[in-house]
């Protein structure tokens, strides 16, 4: 069947629910005239009309503009259930890789202080922070200690010494969803996240030293205590095997759940339980121990980066200004106030290939930016930009707080390994002044800045649509990946 979007204005495309017989709701589209041949040349907008049978949705099924296909759910796909109107949590909707997220670390160092030591730093980096497949790093543990990581998310990571206090603060849900229960996790599920607490992993994960070249609004910026001319740290990974084997297992036991609960689904990917059934209550405890050990590995990671920083400069963490800006995560669902018809309800938000945010004065972000806004973390590929933007009362009002969360992808993991020269990729990142190591060749090329979407044109579109606004921009200089 031929889809055709309705244009709605600049950047929104509607499916309309009249597309195919059993759509709840409407698809929304955030995207412009540019974008919009590619995100229509994959089964993404597909995915997006599917989403919408789903018992419960409210409103409409959404995308956003680095929308591309993915496991039931597209990519940069969003969708709130209701719990008390048969609303479902569904694995496609928050993916394989539980709470993949990113934060960011501002320091004081500026570029004229990490220029002169940039190779010596990523080797460093590259040496002292374990990365790739099945890589596993110095935070082993056994299944009692695996148990408490997965109910107490980044705090465990803090009491053991890696980090402190205030990173909690800075961390989307203080790092912690108090859902989590173990207890019906599988033996397989626990071997493999019993020495992946620390590990960056491999794919699109990268720990990326970068520099703020340009400050879009210097109010907000300094209340994220970041300038022009400043070093940043972005960490990109998630829950690891643990978080994988737990997706996995989840969709065995919930194949058969939409027949048993009498509704139906376009695609066998979308299966799903109703939020308020045994089967639901399951998945969503077992997803939460999935988010907790994502947060206490991107908290691990933080601490390993800034080991290395000070062994690298001579001074203490502290000193050097190391203070997370933010942790957010790409890969979740949680239940959250919004308001529907002028009345507050509790929803069920599945934000899958997208971030949160949240505008000022909303009780779930830190006191520090109660002001402002939540930063918005939105990484590029490793040979342009990202950026840090702020959430805004539109997103609420529009995408359940929510927006991009990166560029999103072009071409194929297997196209890019077939047609790139990882020779001609190394020689033009260096010749951009950035240098990167990775596990192997095809990890890089994999990742190459060619197979994404411009991370601005993306950033563009969110800006522009108001659902946040652009507070600095910042170019790689290193990257490590696995």
């Amino acid at each position: 069947m031929h889809i055709t979007l309705e244009k709605i204005d600049d950047y929104r495309w509607k499916i309309p629910v009249s597309y195919k017989p059993g759509m709840r709701v409407p698809g929304i589209i955030y995207t412009d005239e540019k974008m919009l041949p590619h995100i229509m040349s994959d089964n993404a907008v597909e995915q997006v009309a599917n989403v919408a049978f789903l018992p419960g949705i409210v409103k409409h099924s959404l995308a956003m503009p680095d929308i591309h296909w993915g496991y039931g759910f597209p990519i940069g796909g969003v969708a709130a259930m209701d719990p008390e109107n048969g609303g479902v949590i569904s694995p496609g909707g928050i993916g394989y890789d539980i709470n993949c997220g990113v934060r960011l670390m501002r320091t004081d160092l500026t570029y004229a202080d990490v220029h002169p030591k940039i190779d010596e730093l990523v080797h460093a980096l590259f040496r002292d922070v374990p990365c790739g497949v099945g890589e596993k790093g110095e935070i082993r543990v056994n299944k009692e200690e695996l148990r408490k990581i997965a109910t107490q998310g980044a705090s465990w990571a803090v009491s053991h010494g890696y980090g402190d206090k205030d990173d909690i603060e800075f961390t989307e849900q203080n790092g912690c969803m108090d859902s989590a229960d173990p207890s019906t996790l599988s033996a397989r599920a626990m071997e493999r996240g019993l020495g992946q607490s620390g590990t960056l992993g491999s794919g699109n994960h990268f720990l990326e030293v970068q520099l703020i070249e340009e400050i879009f609004d210097e109010k907000v910026a300094s209340v994220f205590g970041l300038f022009k001319g400043q070093i940043t740290v972005m960490i990109h990974s998630g829950s690891r095997g643990f978080g994988f084997q737990i997706c996995d297992d989840s969709l065995k036991y919930l194949g058969p759940v939409p027949a048993k609960y009498g509704f139906s689904i376009p695609d066998r990917q979308l299966a799903a339980a109703p939020i308020k059934s045994p089967e639901g209550e399951k998945y969503f405890a077992e997803m939460s121990c999935a988010a907790n050990y994502a947060w206490a590995n991107r908290q691990a990671l933080m601490h390993l980066t800034r080991r290395v920083f000070e062994d690298i400069f001579g001074r203490g963490y502290e000193k050097l200004g190391m203070r997370l800006v933010y942790d957010v995560a790409h890969n979740i669902g949680k239940f959250e106030e919004h308001e529907i018809n002028r009345k507050k309800r509790m929803l069920f938000v599945h934000r899958k290939g997208a971030t949160r945010a949240f505008p000022a004065g909303h009780p779930a972000i830190p006191k520090a930016y109660q002001n402002v806004g939540q930063p918005v973390i939105v990484p590029g590929d490793m040979g342009r930009n990202s950026y840090v933007m702020v959430g805004t009362q539109k997103a609420m009002d529009e995408t359940f707080g929510s927006v991009c969360h990166g560029a999103g992808r072009l071409m194929s993991r297997s196209k890019a390994i077939k047609d790139l020269n990882y020779d001609t990729l190394v020689r033009q990142l260096k010749d951009k002044g950035i240098v990167v190591m990775s596990k192997g060749k095809d990890s890089l090329l994999e990742e190459a800045p060619s197979v994404y979407k411009d991370v601005n044109d993306v950033v563009g579109i969110v800006h522009n649509a108001g659902l946040a606004k652009k507070v600095a921009k910042m170019r790689p200089l290193g990257v490590i990946k696995g």
